[in-house]
């Protein structure tokens, strides 16, 4: 379930910023790199992206989520030729225990996956030991900030008036404090020539997008404990809320950092 949410809600909002770190692999591509690591498959988006833009790349995706797994065969069956659907290969597998021979793959990368897991500097290691010397790797993920998100705002408000607990705040612990932290980490695994920078993702929702979006994904758990009667209730008053806001209220706004290097 959570798989089928981040493929029909999520994916879509990340992919035109995510698909941006495949441009600091592509002159290892050029130089003949074929072997590339995709460290947190999700739903196959830089694997499929990577396997358009090149003809001679194999890509092997990781996730620890049978699921996303399963949604990244999914999306490349959909997506890919017979042809290209063979140089796309998913496994099952934590990204601090890759199971690789050491300087397996010319290149890797990565999308909004950095942030999630429980010893970032242990995966950027495990990352360096599964490259070949000099190879590349990029990633992409978030960054510390506090722009407010109105209709998130009016979301909050709508529960509160129905009498409903308030939401927890999201709260990542893995976000990057700022553009220089990314790229010492970095250099910290012993990676070399790394660059970084930050961006913002912007994403326009539309006003019954932003529903289908609380309502099929984020807010799921909390909309299906809900009686019929109360998810009326509260519907009805977020779409008034909602009607109110001009239509640059509902730009997303996100802060984002690209980091890369080579392996040392």
């Amino acid at each position: 379930m959570i798989a089928r949410g981040y493929a029909r809600w999520w994916a879509p909002v990340l992919k035109p910023t995510a698909v941006t770190v495949l441009d600091r692999i592509a002159d290892a591509v050029d130089d003949g790199a074929t072997r590339i690591l995709d460290l947190g498959t999700g739903t196959a988006t830089l694997a499929i992206a990577a396997i358009q833009r090149w003809p001679g790349v194999r890509v092997t995706g990781i996730d620890a989520s049978r699921g996303m797994a399963g949604a990244a065969r999914a999306e490349a069956d959909k997506t890919l030729g017979r042809k290209d659907r063979r140089r796309f290969d998913v496994r099952v597998a934590f990204a601090h225990e890759l199971p690789f021979d050491a300087g397996a793959f010319d290149a890797a990368m990565s999308s909004f996956v950095l942030q999630l897991v429980p010893s970032r500097s242990a995966v950027l290691r495990e990352v360096r030991r599964v490259l070949a010397p000099g190879a590349a790797f990029a990633h992409i993920t978030w960054l510390v900030g506090n722009r407010v998100f109105r209709p998130d705002v009016e979301f909050d408000r709508a529960l509160d008036a129905l009498g409903f607990d308030e939401r927890e705040p999201e709260g990542r612990r893995g976000d990057y404090a700022s553009v220089a932290a990314a790229a010492a980490e970095l250099r910290r695994a012993g990676f070399r020539g790394v660059a970084a920078d930050g961006r913002e993702l912007v994403h326009r929702f539309g006003a019954r997008e932003y529903e289908k979006f609380l309502e099929e994904f984020d807010e799921e758990d909390l909309f299906s404990s809900l009686g019929r009667a109360e998810r009326d209730l509260l519907r009805g008053d977020l779409r008034r809320r909602l009607a109110r806001l001009p239509a640059d209220a509902f730009d997303l706004k996100l802060p984002v950092v690209t980091a890369s290097g080579r392996r040392g």
